[in-house]
């Protein structure tokens, strides 16, 4: 399927697609916001992989594929059903989601869209079912809105949410997690404001305390780098050097707090701290370390000070011991990707 169709898909569609990807989506959508395609139809298709319609699909298929056993077993797989409490829930709309067949299928489905809005001559970027057109005017936007909602509620038999298709502008955009701004001449990219807190939500179930201090610092080490690296390589196309710069602030607080509370007795922290100070020469007095190893405060202010903050700094943090990782320092990696 992939090498008869994917050479005669739009060359605006990004999503499940060999040598393609985001990246290359949100580069095609700067260069329209550039030259002055700034007024955003974001189209919002209901449940499409639960409403796309088998017969629709097939009659699509067979105008390229005539062969009976093919398409005999697409439709097998499409009805195969799924499996919820040990039941098989029987499948008469839709591609199953996570199947192997349903990227390309979902693909096949919305090419006549794509075709559609070429011969209207419309600027667009389609990643799977997300799709955003780009028009000059509020008045074309509205205009193009209601043209296509109603082609593919007619054509396709699919449902587009009134509520979440909207107009918008640029800046209040969100495609892929990414949104835009205008520095100069030039649009850029960067995160949305939720993927930014979902990136500080799944650092904090990593690094909760009550069960950080029970795990090894390997494994904390290993998954805070996997979350933040896989972060980081997709967003990199975007302008987030200020954020990582706070993010990596908070980040290597809370592991300073957790290393803290592993290290527990007054002795031990006073010790270790006193090691670390030695071997970089940091220059603190023994006065300092056993002020701070003491100390009444709780873990939490006692990380702010001076002395942990720069014994446990992002280069101490960042060394490699046996099977422990060192840690990621979210800003220098984004700086050498």
């Amino acid at each position: 399927l992939m090498k008869i169709y994917d050479p005669e898909f739009s060359a605006y569609s990004y999503g499940f697609r060999p040598k393609r990807s985001a990246h290359d989506a949100m580069e095609q959508i700067l260069e329209y916001l550039d030259e002055g395609y700034q007024w955003v139809i974001d189209l919002d298709i209901e449940k499409y992989f639960d409403t796309v319609n088998h017969d629709k699909l097939i009659s699509t298929l067979r105008e390229q594929i005539n062969d009976k056993t093919t398409l005999h077993l697409i439709r097998s797989f499409l009805k195969a059903g799924i499996m919820e409490d040990g039941l098989v829930k029987p499948n008469k709309l839709g591609v199953p989601q996570g199947g192997p067949l349903s990227p390309i299928l979902s693909n096949i489905y919305l090419d006549k869209f794509d075709k559609e809005l070429e011969e209207r001559g419309l600027h667009f970027v389609r990643y799977a079912d997300d799709c955003n057109i780009f028009v000059k005017s509020k008045m074309s936007a509205d205009r193009v809105m209601k043209s296509a909602t109603s082609w593919l509620e007619r054509k396709l038999f699919l449902k587009v949410n009134a509520t979440k298709t909207k107009v918008v502008r640029p800046t209040k955009s969100n495609f892929l997690g990414f949104t835009f701004f205008k520095t100069g001449e030039k649009w850029q990219c960067k995160p949305g404001d939720d993927r930014k807190k979902k990136l500080y939500e799944k650092l904090k179930l990593v690094l909760c305390r009550r069960k950080a201090v029970a795990m090894p610092l390997s494994l904390i080490f290993t998954k805070v780098n996997q979350i933040v690296r896989g972060w980081i390589n997709y967003f990199r196309i975007g302008s987030i050097k200020v954020f990582l710069f706070k993010f990596g602030q908070w980040m290597r607080h809370k592991i300073r707090v957790i290393i803290i509370k592993q290290w527990k007795l007054p002795k031990r922290i006073y010790t270790n701290l006193m090691r670390i100070n030695k071997v970089f020469r940091c220059g603190f007095s023994d006065e300092d370390i056993h002020k701070t190893a003491n100390t009444r405060l709780g873990l939490y202010k006692r990380c702010t000070g001076n002395v942990i903050n720069y014994l446990l700094s992002p280069k101490v943090l960042g060394i490699k011991k046996a099977e422990r990782p060192g840690l990621i320092d979210p800003l220098e990696y984004y700086l050498t990707r």
